[in-house]
């Protein structure tokens, strides 16, 4: 199958000074309906709930999204290994790659194929590294088989792998465009202490089409990391940040604690400090201004979310229609009568002055 020939390529869209809005974060999201493992974080829901995944992939795309992302993330030998399925490696890659070029066509949306960091990258083993090469190269060879547009190679923290990723992508991508992204962990570097502006602008070099952030870090924790990347690369630039409230003190959602009582909420009960729709819109406006053309968001993000980067950026998706309208609200109208007013106070005391 050919990539969709009616769908202006990735490059000349960015070439001609467009935005694209691309969601991730359908691993997390899928976890939070109840159909993925949370701490195996493996997509054999793809085979067994494919209906889940294909109503996931038309929700983001009425919510704003350019890019119909396949679902192929930890979809390697390695990790369907560890739950016994590595036996349905190629029926699921192959059939998510369909399922989302499917979508992509009834919506005349892009389709990407996917690649991730494989979790067990050792640069200094050969034969590691030959492993890792060879399993980028069977995905990528399958996402181009499936009618890919491009192919997004996410969430690294090691620059060698990303690179490793690009130079597979380059070699058996049949000259499909690359979207690189690091993923900022609680360091503002790579695993080899590089800072991650130079790795960005490394990839670039090496011939990546968008280089960019993804995962990890919330809105407030990657923008300031985004804003040296923009002093240090000179074309497109990608920001997906995880939709967790990431701070100072705890700047990547693998250290953010329960505000009640400071347990840990890696894995299972992150959603208690999801970010609000304005912390994505209040990103999205800053990542606008800051001329990133790259923009969407990755572990924690829902089609209501996505909206709000997707109106920032011009967009009428729609979903559009849905957008909250307060002045239509019960208790939130103008106007109220005395029983009315009576009951706003008994609901939102003091705070009713305010609303």
């Amino acid at each position: 199958m050919e990539a969709s020939i009616c769908i202006v390529c990735l490059r000349e869209r960015l070439r001609d000074g467009e935005t694209v809005v691309c969601a991730e974060g359908y691993m997390w999201e899928l976890e939070r309906r109840g159909f993925v493992c949370s701490g195996d974080f493996t997509p054999e829901v793809v085979l067994d709930y494919p209906e889940r995944v294909r109503a996931l992939h038309e929700e983001f795309v009425l919510a704003g999204s350019d890019v119909v992302e396949a679902f192929t993330y930890y979809a390697h030998e390695a990790k369907l290994k560890s739950v016994g399925r590595e036996s349905d490696f190629a029926d699921l890659n192959l059939n998510s790659l369909k399922m989302a070029r499917e979508i992509a066509d009834r919506y005349g949306k892009l389709m990407a194929g996917n690649i991730c960091n494989s979790t067990s990258f050792d640069p200094g083993d050969p034969d590691n590294v030959a492993r890792t090469k060879n399993m980028f190269k069977v995905q990528i060879e399958w996402a181009v088989q499936g009618g890919a547009d491009y192919i997004i190679a996410e969430t690294f923290n090691e620059l060698a792998e990303a690179k490793l990723a690009l130079k597979v992508i380059q070699e058996y991508g049949n000259g499909l465009p690359a979207v690189v992204t690091m993923a900022p962990y609680s360091r503002d570097t790579t695993l080899e202490d590089i800072p991650l502006p130079d790795a960005l602008r490394q990839l670039e070099v090496a011939g990546a089409d968008v280089v960019g952030l993804n995962c990890s870090r919330g809105p407030e924790t990657m923008m300031p990391l985004l804003e040296e990347a923009r002093k240090t690369c000179k074309g497109p630039l990608a920001a997906l940040p995880a939709c967790f409230r990431t701070t100072q003190k705890e700047n990547c959602y693998y250290r953010l604690t329960d505000p009640k009582n400071g347990k840990p909420l890696f894995p299972a009960n992150l959603y208690c400090v999801q970010s609000s729709r304005e912390d994505i819109r209040k990103f999205a406006e800053q990542a606008r201004q800051l001329g990133v053309s790259y923009i969407g968001l990755c572990c924690g993000a829902t089609p209501s979310l996505l909206r709000e980067v997707a109106q920032v950026y011009g967009r009428n998706p729609e979903l559009s229609r849905f957008a909250p309208n307060t002045s239509r609200n019960y208790y939130l109208k103008a106007n109220l009568s005395a029983r009315e007013l009576k009951i706003k106070k008994l609901l939102f005391g003091e705070m009713s002055e305010q609303l």
